[in-house]
């Protein structure tokens, strides 16, 4: 993953922050139909899962007590899981995803 993806989600204003979080729903809509989607393969699918056991089960890369960080590693591993899912589907699956979540439907 690149650099200037992390710069950029530490670089977000209140303006931008609030809307990514108005995009949350949407978001979360596009992730479950790529996941239900039979047309995306097992790997992004096993890696979103892989992901969401990370969030769920008790073992942190960085222990919690930790000041701030212990969250932080959860955050980014979220972050850029997320990332490396949508970008491992299809570019045209995708799209067709997020043009009917605009529309929607």
């Amino acid at each position: 993953m690149r650099v200037s993806s992390l710069l950029a989600l530490f670089r977000f204003g209140p303006h931008r922050l609030l809307q990514l979080v108005s995009h949350l729903p949407h978001f979360l809509k596009l992730f479950w139909r790529l996941l239900k989607d039979r047309r995306v393969s097992l790997w992004p699918k096993l890696l979103l899962i892989l992901v969401l056991a990370y969030v769920i089960a008790p073992v942190d890369l960085l222990p919690d007590f930790l000041a701030a960080l212990g969250q932080v590693d959860d955050l980014l591993v979220v972050f850029f899981g997320l990332q490396a899912f949508v970008r491992l589907c299809p570019q045209q699956i995708v799209r067709e995803h997020v043009q009917a979540i605009a529309a929607g439907r």
